[in-house]
Order: C-alpha cells, then structure tokens, then sequence
C-alpha cells in the first residue's frame, strides 16, 4: 500500500492499480481525486469533502464510490451527487472499496462548542492498518499500525491528543487536519508530542509527502 498526504485531511491511498481518497475537501489540491476508483468521507464539513470537485471526479469516473455515513449522505444527495453513487456506513460495518478492506469506527463528531451542533463522523480503519479518525477521537477496537492525527482542530488541544496517541497505541502517528498550522505550530507539535508519547512516533506532513507504512 502506498498513501499520500494531500492537504489537509485528505489521504490518498494506492494498491493494486486502484486508488482510495479519504477527505478530499476544500483544503486539499483537486488532483488528490485524479484516477480515484473510491472516496470514503469521514463527515459533512466543507474541509472533508468539496462538491464541485467531487461531482467533477464522479463524472469522469464511472465506476467510482463514495462511502460515507447517513448524515453526510444527505448533504452529498442535497448537493447534486446521485444517491446511487453512494453507500451509507456506519460504526461496525466492513466493506470493501477500490480492493481495500474497511471498518468503519465512531458516530460522533468531537465537540467544537455546546453551540455548535454535533453531526455524524465516521473514522475508517483501511486493510487493519490504517486509521483516519476523521474529527473525533475514536480508539479503533483493535491495533493498528498507522494513525492519522488530527494535529489542530477548533474541538481538540495537545493534551487531549498525547492521551488519544497513548491510548490508540499505534506503532507511528501522521500528522493531518493541519491547514491551519503555521510552520511554528508543526514544530510545537512535534516537539511536544514526541517529549510525551514515547511508543508512538509522531511526524507532521505537507502535501505530496509519501508516509513510510513500514
């Protein structure tokens, strides 16, 4: 398997010939969906998923797939995207897109303010190895090997994520979810995470950089 941090959230996944986009939203380059034969999205917010772009891939790929929860489903259908274009998951149920094995993990977006209404998130675990929580901290029911990290978000704090990074347990951690992290803010976060997560590498990314599953 090969993956590809694109910006933002978005994580472009290769095997076999076929490719996974998870979060193509409206931080992330347009090319992240070039080729894309399934697009799983974690939840509704424009930085997950971004319209025009994802009708565009649609139309240029028969065979393509969105994968994604009921919630977030409803606001793909309201934006145009034909509903049979689109199969609705959620925590507990495995499927298989574009050749990957996937479990979905989570229900709920994290908390950004008691104002702010909570809607669906759904993390995906792909081929046991990798974990794209989306915006929520949910612990996989297993291990994994590779944790996407949500490295800065409006819900979450540093401390919240060491306790997240130590209780996951992955064998590395990536960081994503950073288009608004200055290059200061990365260096913070490398350093603080690597003082207080021992078991679990953490590397900050940009876009185009290769991540080493390994």
């Amino acid at each position: 398997m090969r993956a590809i941090k694109y910006g933002h959230a978005c994580v472009r996944l290769e095997k076999d010939g076929q490719v996974l986009v998870l979060d193509p939203g409206a931080f992330s380059e347009p090319e992240a969906l070039d080729g894309a034969d399934a697009v799983l999205i974690t939840h509704e917010h424009f930085d997950h998923w971004e319209p025009e772009r994802l009708k565009k891939a649609l139309d240029g790929r028969p065979g393509l797939r969105v994968w994604t929860n009921d919630g977030t489903a409803d606001q793909l259908e309201q934006a145009g995207i034909p509903g049979s274009r689109i199969s609705v998951v959620g925590h507990g149920d495995a499927f298989t897109a574009a050749g990957f094995e996937v479990e979905a993990h989570g229900e709920w977006h994290a908390v950004i303010h008691q104002d702010v209404p909570l809607v669906k998130n759904t993390g995906f675990l792909i081929d046991g190895q990798v974990f794209h929580p989306g915006d929520a901290l949910t612990v996989p029911e297993h291990p994994v090997d590779t944790l996407l990290l949500p490295a800065h978000a409006p819900w979450s704090k540093l401390g919240e994520l060491v306790d997240y990074m130590r209780e996951v347990g992955a064998k590395r951690a990536y960081g994503i979810h950073d288009a608004l992290l200055s290059e200061l803010g990365q260096g913070v976060n490398v350093n603080f995470l690597g003082q207080l997560v021992k078991d679990t590498p953490y590397t900050a990314t940009k876009p185009g950089d290769e991540l080493s599953l390994a």
